[in-house]
């Protein structure tokens, strides 16, 4: 049996309104034996930072071959450029505004091209929807077997930005940042296990973690061990130190939400924390 291409899409869009629909439209009308997964359609509206994390977390666990189309684009209808982005394994097709820019840390061997092939693109092009009439297109026909070499020419100068990083105040505190609060209030923050191993070791160190009024002082190794109420530290599947409760919102419980501080001292004085 042959494989059937697989075409991936992640938006902001939301389900309210006929956007996402009309895209499966196209490229279904182009490429009608194409496999479409959403991956989500609930990326916050115009950002970018969450779409980079959106794709960056789930691309790389699809078959070889599959194409992603990432549509984040509130620069929809401006000058910036439609590309094509392969990988060894892996298509995405974009705007070139940095929402593939945690693609781009990931991957060692990229080709990025401006799409400037219009013959591919659906007539008239609007200046508000070029999901519709350019990316969705770009991806059909790459799923069809068309070669990428054929939308256009590489560029070396194409729009990407470092997520924000961990920084060290002193020797013993650390800051970050909440990089975004997902469906079940878990606030995931910017702090990975190499930026602070000591928070993950098998018996860690005396740590207090302040974000908003609230202080934590446990890590745990997964949700069920938290009473309820409590808020902790867990190390979650993006790879992420996490901010969780118990089967409850850890972002109602301490205030905070995208782009709040985090600080976390290490230490003797970390101790005082009563974790509350």
């Amino acid at each position: 049996m042959a494989h059937r291409p697989i075409i991936t899409l992640t938006t902001d869009f939301g389900l309210n309104d006929h956007f996402v629909g009309t895209i499966k439209g196209v490229i279904l009308s182009i490429a009608p034996e194409a496999q479409i997964v959403d991956i989500s359609h609930s990326v916050q509206a115009f950002d970018v930072l969450d779409g980079a994390l959106m794709i960056a977390q789930s691309y790389s666990y699809f078959p070889s071959g599959t194409v992603h189309l990432v549509v984040v684009d509130p620069g929809v209808g401006t000058a910036r450029r439609p590309i094509l982005v392969s990988s060894e394994r892996h298509h995405f097709v974009a705007p070139d505004n940095g929402v593939l820019s945690m693609v781009y840390a990931r991957e060692e061997r990229l080709h990025i091209r401006h799409v400037t092939a219009e013959h591919y693109s659906l007539q008239p092009v609007s200046n508000t929807f070029h999901a519709r009439d350019i990316f969705a297109p770009i991806a059909a026909w790459l799923a069809k077997g068309v070669d990428s070499e054929k939308f256009g020419d590489e560029i070396s100068d194409f729009v990407r930005f470092n997520p924000p990083k961990p920084k060290s105040v002193n020797g013993n505190t650390l800051r970050g940042v909440i990089l975004k609060a997902d469906r079940f209030g878990n606030l995931v923050t910017n702090i990975t296990p190499q930026d602070a191993p000591m928070l993950f070791a098998s018996e860690p160190a005396p740590f207090k973690l302040v974000v908003g009024k609230h202080e934590i002082t446990e890590i745990l190794p997964n949700y069920s061990e938290g009473a309820p109420g409590q808020v902790f530290g867990i190390l979650g599947s993006m790879g992420y130190l996490e901010i969780a409760s118990n089967r409850g919102s850890a972002a109602k419980i301490v205030g905070s939400g995208k782009g709040s501080e985090v600080m976390i001292s290490l230490g003797g004085a970390a101790a005082a924390g009563n974790g509350n």
